[in-house]
């Protein structure tokens, strides 16, 4: 996929509202677009990835990715993604970088209007300066930083592999031949992050994408690593602020 920069190419319009439901597992190398993106979902999760940071995109919470930032991406079979294009020329950046969006229930109708066939100029402009008036940035978002370094990435490996595995820092520390303070400093380094909140979020994005799939909160919680299902929402809400309900699919 081509990397474009920022305002490259000729983006005439100010929102164009874009779907594509997803028939095979897919992943989209690195490329950016002309244009700011906000990416979401109508149903399923899947990701977009900005150097060494992962974030979960929802149908509740979504990406602004702005104009030429590059990035790679991708989604599970079952996967209806949708988008909306923001002119860069039209639109100014909701963010210098990216960020989360909540897709609020008037968020999302003003979005999905947009790509309604046959809707009058006149509409189109009013629905459009709507969503300019309450798109805003989320505190809350499905974001890793994933450690890059040869002492971490076999934890890192470990943990994608499978979110379950409940090996302690002291355990790991033995397994790697250091002490908890090198790994620990090393998290932090890294990450920005202590181990354990880095294990928290691995594990929350994890059950995002099989809650969206409709994977019942106690057989989540289980493949995710918690001995039970008040233990996985009550980790789950320290780590997004939100609790596993808003993302399990009907």
């Amino acid at each position: 996929m081509p990397v474009v920069a920022a305002g490259a190419a000729e983006t005439p319009f100010a929102i164009r509202a874009y779907d594509e439901r997803v028939t095979c597992d897919t992943t989209w190398g690195e490329h950016s677009h002309p244009f700011h993106e906000l990416l979401w979902n109508e149903r399923g999760a899947s990701t977009a990835v900005v150097g060494a940071r992962v974030w979960t995109i929802t149908p509740a919470l979504g990406l602004w990715m702005p104009a030429g930032t590059v990035h790679s991406g991708s989604a599970v079979a079952g996967t209806w993604f949708r988008a909306g294009f923001f002119g860069y020329h039209t639109t100014p950046s909701l963010s210098k970088t990216p960020v989360a969006v909540e897709i609020t229930p008037l968020l999302r109708l003003l979005l999905e209007r947009l790509g309604e066939p046959g809707l009058s100029p006149a509409s189109r402009a009013t629905t459009e300066a709507m969503v300019l008036d309450v798109l805003e940035p989320s505190p809350r978002e499905l974001l890793v930083q994933a450690p890059t370094s040869a002492l971490l990435r076999p934890i890192a490996t470990a943990l994608a592999g499978n979110p379950g595995d409940r090996r302690t820092l002291a355990e790991w520390a033995d397994e790697l031949g250091v002490s908890t303070r090198t790994i620990t400093r090393a998290f932090t380094a890294e990450t920005g992050t202590s181990f354990a909140r880095w294990v928290a979020s691995v594990r929350a994005q994890h059950a995002v994408a099989l809650l969206t799939l409709g994977r019942e909160v106690e057989e989540v919680a289980e493949e995710v690593g918690y001995r039970s299902a008040s233990a996985f929402g009550a980790a789950f809400r320290r780590t997004t602020g939100l609790t596993p309900g808003t993302f399990r699919a009907p």
